[in-house]
């Protein structure tokens, strides 16, 4: 029995289409409760009420984190939204861990004088707890040379200047 050929076209059809099938699966690797766990839990410790999953900010993050990957660079999109962007590399990463990154900073935060104590970064946690935000999406990308970037918006935006991002009750 003679073996049959694969033409080399059908090959190259479905070369592509597997190359389109993993960077949908790539970029479908975490779900919406992945990030939105970690942002309401930390907001559930201060009292403010969880953020709804936003599709239209997915979409948006995702394409800026791919943006990003391109020249792994972590530079914001200066949109309409509040912006969180983490970039880092873990042998076994998680989308919670780049949550978990920004809630870590709430030890630098200074409550009575709404501030970062010393020279610490705390912005990234005060917007994830920003009381008036409702809304987030994020996206993930992976850089050539392997670093993660996880990007988050918000809507509305947080850390505006002269406001503290929740109310503590008396």
């Amino acid at each position: 029995m003679a073996a049959s050929r694969v033409p080399p076209a059908v090959t190259v059809l479905a070369l592509a289409i597997g190359v389109c099938i993993l960077r949908s699966s790539l970029a479908q690797e975490y779900s919406p409760d992945d990030y939105l766990d970690p942002h309401n839990a930390a907001r559930e410790e201060v009292g403010v009420e969880p953020l709804t999953w936003d599709d239209d900010l997915a979409v948006y993050s995702q394409q800026w984190a791919e943006d990003g990957a391109r020249d792994c660079s972590l530079r914001h999109s200066h949109g309409p939204y509040g912006e969180n962007i983490y970039g880092g590399s873990a042998r076994r990463f998680a989308a919670s861990h780049a949550v978990k990154m920004w809630v870590d900073e709430k030890q630098y935060y200074d409550y009575a004088s709404n501030s970062c104590i010393g020279e610490q970064v705390c912005r990234h946690y005060t917007q994830v707890v920003w009381a008036d935000t409702k809304r987030v999406g994020c996206g993930h990308a992976k850089c050539p040379n392997g670093v993660d970037i996880v990007v988050c918006n918000y809507d509305p935006s947080g850390n505006v200047r002269g406001q503290w991002p929740y109310a503590i009750s008396a």
